[in-house]
C-alpha cells in the first residue's frame, strides 16, 4: 500500500503546475499520504542504521501537494474561528493523548499514547513519541521528529522544515531532556538521552564542544548520553573580539542513566546555568 500510495504522489508531484486547486483525484492520493503521517504508519524522517538522518522525500512532497490543493476554509472550535487549509488532528483521548486546553495539533502529525501536550503546537508532519511532555507554549515544527520518552520545556523551539523536500528536520533521540526555551532547528540533531540546559541553540552552524578536552565534537549534533549547555568562544575578527554561541558538552552520561533532576539542577548550578 505505501508502495503504491509513493508512486501516486511522486507523478502528481510531477505535475504539480498542472494541478488546480480542489482537484479531488489529487487530493484523495495526497490525503491517503497524510493519513499515514498521522496514524504514525509512516514518518517523514528517521535515523538509519550508521546514525544518519534518512528523509522521506514524498511523504514532504505530499504535505506541499495538500497546501497546493486545498482551500482555507472557516474552522470554528468553541468560541475561537480560524481560517486554515488544514483541520485539527482528532480521537486524541482514544490513542491515550493528554490534550490541555490552548494546545493545537495539525491532522497529519503523530501522537504517541501517553504523551502530555500543554498549551503548545505540534505542526503537519511531525512526529511524537509516546509518553512524551510538550510543555507550555513549546513548538513542535512540521515534519520535526521527537522521540518517546522526552521532555520538551516550556517555550523550547523544535523548527519544522518542509522546503526543499530533501532537507533533514530536527530528530531529538528517545530519554532526552531539552531545557526552556532552548531552540533547535535547521536540521539539529539530539542525540538519544541527551540534556540540552536551557537558552541554548542548536543548529548546523553552532559548534558542539566538549568541556574536558576543547575539542569541537560536531556542527548542530548533540552526542546521546551527553550534558549540554550554552556558552561562548571567542573569535578574533578584523573588528574586534566578538563572543558566538556554542553548546558545551560538561558531561557524559552511562548509556541508559535516567534523568535525576534533582541531580541535573545541582550539576547545572555549579556552572550558573539551570533546566
Amino acid at each position: 500500500m505505501v508502495t503504491t500510495v509513493k508512486k501516486h504522489v511522486e507523478d502528481l508531484w510531477e505535475e504539480i503546475d498542472l494541478l488546480s486547486s480542489g482537484d479531488p483525484s489529487a487530493l484523495s492520493v495526497v490525503t491517503e499520504a497524510i493519513e499515514l503521517l498521522d496514524s504514525g504508519e509512516a514518518r517523514v524522517a528517521e535515523m538509519d542504521a550508521s546514525g544518519e538522518v534518512l528523509v522521506h522525500e514524498w511523504l514532504k512532497k505530499a504535505i506541499l501537494l495538500y497546501f497546493h490543493l486545498s482551500k482555507i476554509y472557516t474552522i470554528e472550535v468553541g468560541p475561537f474561528e480560524y481560517a486554515d487549509r488544514i483541520p485539527l488532528k482528532r480521537g486524541l483521548a482514544d490513542r491515550g493523548v493528554r490534550v490541555v486546553p490552548g494546545a493545537c495539533v495539525r491532522w497529519g502529525a503523530h501522537i504517541g499514547r501517553g504523551s502530555v501536550l500543554m498549551p503548545s503546537f505540534v505542526n503537519i508532519g511531525a512526529t511524537v513519541g509516546e509518553n512524551t511532555m510538550v510543555d507550555t507554549w513549546a513548538t513542535v515544527g512540521s515534519c520535526a521528529q521527537v522521540g518517546s520518552r522526552v521532555h520538551l520545556s516550556g517555550g523550547v523551539g523544535i523548527g519544522g522544515v518542509l522546503e526543499p523536500p530533501q532537507a533533514a528536520p530536527v530528530i531529538v533521540g528517545d530519554d532526552a531532556f531539552i531545557g526552556s526555551r532552548c531552540m533547535v532547528t535547521e536540521g539539529a540533531v539530539i542525540g538519544e538521552g541527551a540534556i540540552l540546559g536551557a537558552g541554548a541553540i542548536l543548529n548546523p552552524s553552532i559548534p558542539v564542544i566538549d568541556a574536558e578536552s576543547g575539542q569541537e565534537l560536531s556542527r548542530g549534533k548533540l552526542p546521546p548520553w551527553t550534558v549540554g549547555v550554552p556558552a561562548q568562544r571567542r573569535r578574533v575578527y578584523e573588528g574586534g573580539e566578538f563572543f558566538m554561541p556554542c553548546v558545551l558538552v560538561i558531561k557524559h552520561l552511562n548509556p541508559g542513566e535516567r534523568h535525576d533532576k534533582a541531580q541535573l539542577n545541582h550539576l547545572l548550578r555549579e556552572h550558573g546555568l539551570s533546566l
